[in-house]
């Protein structure tokens, strides 16, 4: 492989982590939830209708990646036979779940520290 693209879809979950909970996040699955919802019909436009259909994703193994990482694969979704690149899932173990935390592990310094965040999110701004 001469060359890696990392794609980050941002709040784009395949799945629960094991400290899901922790964060009131028990039963994420951003990628099944939408396939179950297009499976059920409740996604259907004049545009659109039918099961959740993301052709070049899946070719580059989305589906086998949320399959993989939940155990079963999403509802009305089929998996291509053949891939044209590679896929994996990963857990984080930063201490936080915040976006900025998620694109550094990514890059592979994970945040083992907890540096700060807004507590109180009503006043976390100031007026002006």
């Amino acid at each position: 492989m001469r060359r890696a693209i990392v794609l980050v879809l941002d709040s784009f979950g395949i799945g629960s982590a094991p400290d899901a909970a922790t964060f009131g996040d028990q039963g994420a699955d951003t990628l099944g939830h939408i396939a179950a919802a297009c499976a059920r019909g409740e996604a259907d436009t004049a545009e659109r209708s039918g099961p959740l259909k993301l052709p070049n994703m899946a070719a580059l193994g989305l589906f086998h990646a949320h399959r993989d990482a939940t155990g079963s694969v999403a509802e009305g979704v089929s998996l291509p036979e053949q891939l044209n690149g590679a896929y994996a899932h990963a857990k984080e173990i930063s201490s936080g779940k915040d976006t900025p935390s998620g694109h550094w592990e990514i890059a592979g310094v994970p945040v083992r520290f907890d540096w700060g965040y807004f507590l109180d999110k009503t006043n976390s701004f100031p007026l002006e």
